[in-house]
């Protein structure tokens, strides 16, 4: 029976108030195990579960930092927060909306956190009525504007970081920005003053967030960072904005083995970079799928290659293939068209990549998993 049907269990707690809470915890248990492990946790709507980071992010972001004090000028549920007080003498949780900043108090107070200071009112105003000096500002625009509608362009969000950076660089050197994953990362560079680095967060293969390190007066190379969190460990690979537009890759037929570069790097652009760092040759300027000879370490899927042919009806129907795990790259159709056309199902151990050639031909890569 659902628990809105049934008489009061609480006092003073509401059937609907205990629903909303069951549905907030539910939604905790894979992205904030320790919140929903802990007894005492007062949960916020979904929305706002939905929208803060998952802790293996936060514990990402925290490595970024260190000082003595830091200001979280957009605290939300405080899991940011959280974690980098574990790197910071001292941290301040700013957050607009007061319901949400008595929560995010009183959880701490429940995780034994009770140091970090909670502020119920707008951070930027606070930064900037303050009289004190910050090692770090961390900013996490909400994606939704007056009109709850979503937006990407930093100057849309709220606050408008953009608008603000100036009187934020008044209290600190060094600013953390974290924006949407569908962010365009040339575009934050516009938007943005003093870009000194950009990290491309991804978990489990799924791009969460990006972050962009801002130090004042920085004027040198972009570093450009992704990591994909797998099963507890860091997938890394690092490179230089300015070497990525200047460097040249080599191309080739596809050889012996096929690399897939993971998420991070592909919303990253660095695909020259990576190409050179792993003595890798690339398939075609657009498609991003990469060949050697020899198997080497990547930061992606590894295949070996099976069988390459020029893509037609009769190639597929003629291989027998009646399953398989089907990717795209710099092709004219769509995977669902493809498994419609030739009649092929979705698992098994075969992997057949969809592409071009270096001479504009449409081939398909028959592959095997490393």
């Amino acid at each position: 029976m659902s628990v809105l049907l049934k008489k009061p269990i609480f006092e003073g707690i509401s059937q609907k108030e205990l629903a909303e809470q069951l549905e907030a915890k539910k939604k905790c248990k894979g992205k904030l195990p320790t919140w929903f492990n802990t007894e005492g946790i007062y949960y916020p709507n979904k929305l706002n579960i939905e929208q803060t980071s998952s802790e293996q992010t936060a514990a990402y972001k925290s490595k970024l930092v260190s000082g003595k004090l830091l200001l979280d000028a957009t605290g939300g549920l405080g899991v940011d927060t959280y974690y980098f007080f574990k790197k910071m003498d001292q941290v301040l949780h700013c957050e607009i909306d007061p319901e949400l900043s008595q929560i995010a108090q009183h959880n701490f107070e429940i995780l034994n956190q009770s140091n970090i200071t909670c502020i119920g009112r707008n951070g930027i105003e606070t930064l900037k009525t303050s009289n004190q000096n910050y090692d770090w500002v961390y900013i996490d625009p909400s994606r939704r504007n007056d009109v709850k509608e979503k937006v990407f362009l930093l100057k849309d969000c709220i606050p408008n970081l953009p608008e603000h950076l100036p009187s934020i660089f008044e209290k600190t050197t060094n600013v953390l920005v974290k924006t949407s994953p569908l962010l365009d990362i040339s575009q934050g560079i516009k938007e943005l003053d003093f870009v000194k680095e950009i990290h491309v967060v991804a978990l489990e293969n799924d791009v969460k967030e990006l972050l962009f390190i801002l130090e004042h007066e920085f004027e040198g190379d972009i570093t450009i960072k992704t990591v994909n969190l797998v099963r507890g460990k860091e997938e890394v690979f690092s490179f230089s904005l300015k070497n990525e537009q200047f460097t040249s890759p080599g191309f080739s037929s596809p050889e012996k083995y096929l690399y897939e570069p993971n998420s991070a790097i592909l919303k990253s652009g660095g695909f020259k970079s990576v190409a050179n760092e792993f003595g890798l040759k690339k398939l075609h300027q657009h498609s991003h799928l990469y060949t050697s000879t020899d198997l080497v370490d990547f930061p992606g899927r590894r295949f070996e290659i099976i069988k390459t042919q020029p893509y037609s009806k009769k190639v597929l129907k003629d291989s027998g293939i009646a399953k398989a795990n089907i990717t795209i790259r710099n092709f004219p159709m769509t995977v669902a068209e493809l498994r419609k056309k030739h009649k092929i199902k979705d698992g098994g151990d075969c992997y057949l990549f969809f592409t071009k050639s270096l001479n504009d031909e449409l081939i398909v890569i028959e592959t095997k998993k490393v």
